[in-house]
């Protein structure tokens, strides 16, 4: 029973890893890396093992998430499987929350960590770097029921006068006046990072006292929505890290204002 044992504590890890944690756990079976990215930067150096997600596979046409099953297959190509522990990292951190979203759409959301600090973060600290390229994943990958992490127009419809829940408009200032949500307030993604450029997020009670100061309460629930979803899905993602049950509305403005039954405020 000791080897089991030790593997189970092996996967165990929170929303966040850091690099150092990684490293340690770049040769566990149960773990598998994704870099976020286009084949380029790919190409350029990625962190051993790991394979690729562009967010553009994910989506469709209207700026849609794709549909469970072509999703499952583009994560099983990208070494997702039952009972991974998938370790995320890109450039680019609205891309990442992204793909987070989608595999939370397939019923993934709890089995996802983020790489702290990104690979500039790993590549401060002297780890490896490689330009190869693993074989594609084999899976098994199973549909499961997504969380209520990902909900849709109908959702945040039902809940627009809610006071357990708060929406929370992630877009520009600008957009916000052209027009948002009823009752949303506006709060920007970049300040959930102590550096956005480095991918170094604040710690949680920074996390919480920011969405306490856009009207969170102690017993609210987050809803985050954007254009297309991304900057709300870094958002969601950065509530999870501070303890905050959140969901995003991955359709987001996009979806929302083309359909004139939904209220809006100007």
């Amino acid at each position: 029973m000791l080897p089991l044992l030790v593997l189970a504590l092996s996967i165990v890890a929170g929303p966040m890893v850091s690099a150092n944690w990684l490293e340690d756990h770049l040769n566990d079976p149960q773990v598998r890396v994704i870099h976020v990215g286009d084949t380029a930067d790919y190409a350029r150096g990625h962190i051993p093992g790991a394979r690729l997600v562009d967010h553009m596979e994910l989506i469709r046409r209207g700026d849609r998430l794709a549909p469970p099953d072509e999703l499952v297959r583009i994560f099983v190509r990208a070494g997702v499987s039952d009972g991974a522990r998938i370790v995320l990292y890109g450039r680019s951190p609205m891309e990442t929350g992204y793909v987070y979203s989608a595999l939370a759409a397939i019923g993934f959301a709890d089995d996802v960590s983020w790489l702290d600090g990104g690979i500039s973060g790993w590549s401060a600290r002297n780890h490896p770097i490689e330009t190869t390229t693993p074989d594609a994943g084999k899976g098994p990958l199973s549909l499961r029921p997504a969380s209520d992490l990902v909900v849709d127009s109908s959702w945040v419809r039902g809940h627009l006068n809610s006071p357990t829940t708060r929406i929370l408009d992630v877009r520009s200032p600008k957009e916000f006046e052209d027009g948002h949500l009823p009752g949303a307030t506006l709060i920007h993604w970049q300040d959930l990072f102590s550096d956005s450029q480095k991918q170094t997020l604040k710690s949680p009670e920074e996390i919480r006292a920011l969405l306490t100061r856009a009207g969170v309460g102690p017993n609210q629930d987050v809803v985050t929505y954007c254009t297309m979803g991304m900057r709300a899905s870094v958002m969601v993602w950065a509530a999870r890290v501070a303890g905050v049950k959140a969901h995003v509305y991955l359709g987001s403005w996009e979806d929302w204002s083309s359909d004139r039954a939904n209220p809006i405020v100007h």
